[in-house]
């Protein structure tokens, strides 16, 4: 995602430090702390984008903790917007780029992970970028409370065949396949992101919610 520099989302984010993390070092192992119930799960989305989803799962889902991470700062100002304008106190967010969240979280921290139409890096070079990498899934598992999920969803076929491969070939255990979820049961309680609302008429959205089978 490209999004224009706006001139207000520096100081925006600077005059809102009760939201949102720049320096993430300082609260490893404490994120829960930044929440006003502390005890509430704490469920991640890396690659928060402008916020439409994190920001409608906090409205929906009080009883839970929610942060996002984001790296471009026009985008994660109008997030830590929307989530300010709504008064949610239940959604933080972290302004650092999302690669290996065991950097940024302890064992068991984090109890769901969000991948929402990540970027396919569709060239075989660029492999190791792809967030359902193997690489990246061994640090989700260092993050993840046991059984928690990964949700995934995309709207490319490729990265979607590729991911399932990858998490089958690390022996991640499935919950569910959606090869058209908008036209599936589990489309009931599907909340949309802002590129899902805009493009999900060109062709079908693929889900797979799976988590590491910590008995092996």
């Amino acid at each position: 995602m490209r999004v224009r520099n706006k001139p207000w989302a520096e100081p925006y984010i600077t005059a809102h430090p009760n939201w949102i993390v720049t320096n993430p070092d300082r609260w490893i192992g404490k994120w829960k702390e930044r929440f006003p119930n502390p005890n509430q799960p704490l469920q991640l989305e890396i690659g928060t984008g402008k916020g439409q989803f994190i920001v409608e799962m906090a409205k929906k889902y009080p009883q839970i903790n929610f942060l996002g991470i984001e790296i471009q700062t026009s985008v994660i100002a109008m997030a830590l917007r929307k989530a300010v304008n709504n008064e949610l106190t239940n959604i933080q967010f972290l302004h650092t780029d999302g690669i290996m969240v065991d950097r940024l979280f302890n064992q068991n921290e984090v109890d769901a992970i969000y991948l929402n139409f990540s970027d396919p890096w569709p060239k075989k070079r660029h492999e190791k970028r792809r967030l359902t990498s193997p690489r990246f899934l061994n640090s989700y598992s260092k993050v993840l409370s046991p059984d928690a999920p990964i949700k995934f969803k995309t709207d490319n076929r490729g990265l979607f065949e590729y991911s399932l491969k990858t998490f089958n070939n690390q022996g991640l255990v499935f919950d569910d396949i959606s090869l058209n979820l908008h036209n599936s049961p589990e489309n009931k309680n599907n909340v949309q992101t802002e590129y899902e609302e805009k493009f999900s008429q060109n062709g079908p959205i693929y889900q797979a919610v799976v988590h590491f089978n910590r008995k092996n």
